[in-house]
C-alpha cells in the first residue's frame, strides 16, 4: 500500500478561487429564454405538486459553481422540490461556499506542484463528517449537512445539503470512489465513503417509488447521476411498484450519451415524456425558476 502520511495539504485561505457568493444568481434575475419546453417542464412540475407526486432534482458540481445554488435552495424552502440529488462534485463545491463564500480553484495550476484539491480545510472537515455518518449510520448527504450546521459556517444559508436537512427533505450524495478531492486525503475511510453514499442510494430508491405523476431533472451530471437513477427506476419496478407516467428532462450543454439515454429517451417506455434542454444552466434555471413561480 502507498503511505498517504506523505500527502501535503495547505490552508484554504491561500487559495485563489474562480466563482464567489458575489457572482450568485439572485432570485430576481429576470433571465427569461423563451422556452416552450422549459415552460412546459415547469408546468409539469407545478401539476405533479398539485397531485402529491414527487419531483426529484439531480445536480452535478456545474451547475453549483456557475451560481444556481441560490435558486434551487429557494425551490427547495418553497416545497417544490421533494428529493435534491447531488455528484461528489457539487457536494465539495457546495460545502466550500457555505465555508469561504467561494469555490473552483484553478485545477490546471495545481496540477503542476500537486496542489489540486489539497486545501486542508475541505479535506478534514467533509471526511470528519463522513466518518462521524459512518458511525452514525447516516447518509453523505445528511452527514455533510450536519456539519455545516456544527461549525456554523458563515454562508450556511446557501448551502443545498444544509437546507435540505432543515427543510426534511432527502439531500444525497452519489460518489464514485476516487473521483474527488477529499479521497485524496488520509482522513478518508473508504467504508465511510461507501457506506454514506449507499445508504444515500436507498434513499433515491424510496423516493423513486413515488415518482409516478412526478418529474425527475438531471441538470449537469453525464454519467454518475443518470446511471444512479437508472438503477433505481429498475429497482423499483422489479419488487412490484408501477411507478410510470413521469415526466424527465435533461438539462446540459452537451448532447452526452449517458444522461440522454437514460433520462430522456428510455423512460418514456413507462409513459410520459422526456425533454432534452441544451443550453447554459446560468439561463436554463433562472428560467425554469421563473416560470414555476409564475405558475404557483
Amino acid at each position: 500500500m502507498i503511505d498517504l502520511s506523505k500527502i501535503k495539504t495547505y490552508p484554504i485561505s491561500q487559495r485563489k478561487n474562480k466563482f464567489s457568493i458575489k457572482d450568485m444568481i439572485p432570485l430576481d434575475s429576470g433571465i427569461d429564454l423563451q422556452n416552450d419546453d422549459i415552460r412546459k417542464i415547469a408546468r409539469l412540475i407545478v401539476e405533479a405538486k398539485q397531485k402529491d407526486a414527487k419531483v426529484i432534482l439531480m445536480i452535478g458540481g456545474a451547475v453549483v459553481k456557475v451560481g444556481c445554488s441560490a435558486i434551487l435552495i429557494d425551490l427547495i424552502r418553497r416545497g417544490i422540490i421533494d428529493h435534491i440529488a447531488l455528484n461528489g462534485g457539487a457536494s465539495i463545491h457546495d460545502f466550500e461556499i457555505a465555508m469561504i463564500g467561494e469555490t473552483s480553484e484553478d485545477v490546471q495550476n495545481g496540477l503542476k506542484d500537486g496542489t489540486f484539491g489539497m486545501a486542508t480545510e475541505t479535506l478534514t472537515y467533509m471526511n470528519e463528517a463522513l466518518n462521524t455518518g459512518y458511525e452514525k449510520n447516516e447518509g453523505y448527504g445528511l452527514s455533510i449537512g450536519r456539519k455545516v450546521a456544527e461549525l456554523d459556517f458563515p454562508h450556511k444559508r446557501l448551502n443545498i445539503l444544509y437546507n435540505a436537512m432543515i427543510q426534511n427533505i432527502p439531500g444525497t450524495v452519489h460518489i464514485a470512489i476516487g473521483g474527488d478531492i477529499i479521497h485524496q486525503h488520509p482522513s478518508c475511510n473508504g467504508a465511510a465513503l461507501g457506506k454514506t453514499s449507499f445508504i444515500d442510494f436507498q434513499r433515491m430508491i424510496k423516493t423513486t417509488t413515488k415518482l409516478t405523476d412526478g418529474v425527475l431533472l438531471n441538470v449537469g451530471s453525464a454519467v454518475n447521476l443518470p446511471e444512479v437513477f437508472l438503477k433505481a427506476i429498475t429497482m423499483v419496478r422489479n419488487m412490484g411498484y408501477d411507478v410510470k407516467n413521469f415526466t424527465t428532462a435533461n438539462f446540459d450543454f452537451l448532447n452526452m450519451y449517458r444522461a440522454r439515454t437514460r433520462i430522456v429517451e428510455w423512460p418514456k417506455i413507462l409513459g410520459g415524456q422526456g425533454f432534452d434542454i441544451r443550453e447554459n444552466h446560468t439561463k436554463t434555471i433562472p428560467t425554469l425558476y421563473k416560470y414555476i413561480l409564475e405558475m404557483i
